[in-house]
């Protein structure tokens, strides 16, 4: 049913301010851009996903709703868009699954600079049903352009998204039973807890567990993105020049990984920069 991870939405306030901060942070040019649904976007296509910002745009009722979601979480990570080749399998597959899908809507957006058109074919999953994380379901009609590096030590692709529950096991059917997604790991640890990770095309959704942190009834949460590159070094240096808040450069958990944070850039989008043990510089 699901192919890979299309895109991740991240909420703003301000989409030129975070349209140049994520300029910064990727080294790559916006891919995309366009205003509709009460929105401005602007989308950034790294080698395996892309990033989608936006933030309100006009007085409609659409513009009022991403206003309001706005007030009541703040600027970060809204929702979860999977990729699907074929809508309307998805779409009665989720709904024998009672994930209660809207109905499939036809969508098409044209780039402000380019003026060429895209076009898609899309459903929602009820949050209620995703255990509070915002789900859409999409089938591509083109694929879309990537976004340029301008310069070295770029970032390349996302490593994973993370998701926090308080029911691990809820979650583990969620994305494993129903959603169909691998669980490539699931290991517990005293320190930090439960992970469990589902393949998701090029990418892991970590799903993560503290006991004791919350009810079981508690909705899951979009925690935050970790994000790959070639030569972490690089990029903490371009980086730093650029005025960016980052961390000293550490060992990951996986053997072999460099890791690193970055404080500030990301639209209150918790963030970690990884160097896998098969990385090698631009």
């Amino acid at each position: 049913m699901i192919t890979g991870l299309d895109h991740v939405v991240v909420l703003t306030g301000d989409i030129a301010a975070a349209s140049a901060a994520y300029e910064t942070l990727f080294a790559r040019t916006p891919s995309w851009r366009y205003s509709g649904g009460g929105a401005d976007r602007t989308l950034f296509t790294l080698d395996n996903t892309t990033l989608e910002l936006v933030a309100p745009r006009g007085d409609d009722d659409a513009a009022q709703r991403v206003r309001s979601a706005l007030a009541t979480q703040g600027e970060g990570l809204a929702s979860l868009c999977f990729r699907t080749s074929d809508i309307a399998k998805t779409h009665r597959r989720l709904d024998r699954l009672t994930l209660k899908p809207e109905p499939v809507a036809e969508v098409e957006s044209r780039d402000e600079t380019s003026g060429a058109v895209l076009s898609w074919k899309r459903t929602r999953a009820a949050t209620d049903a995703t255990r509070g994380v915002r789900m859409f379901f999409l089938e591509r009609a083109q694929e879309r352009p990537l976004s340029v590096r301008t310069t070295t030590a770029s970032i390349t692709a996302m490593d994973h998204v993370v998701v926090s529950t308080a029911d691990p096991e809820r979650a583990a059917a969620l994305y494993g039973a129903r959603l169909g997604l691998d669980m490539a790991l699931d290991r517990s640890h005293p320190e930090w807890g439960r992970l469990m990770f589902f393949r998701c095309g090029d990418l892991v959704v970590e799903v993560t567990h503290r006991p004791g942190k919350s009810e079981t009834d508690a909705p899951d949460r979009l925690r935050g993105i970790c994000w790959r590159v070639a030569d972490i070094d690089a990029t903490r240096a371009r980086l730093i020049a650029a005025g960016v808040d980052v961390s000293e450069v550490r060992t990951g958990r996986k053997p072999g990984t460099r890791v690193m944070t970055v404080r500030n850039g990301t639209c209150g989008v918790p963030t970690l920069l990884v160097q896998p043990s098969q990385g090698k510089p631009d």
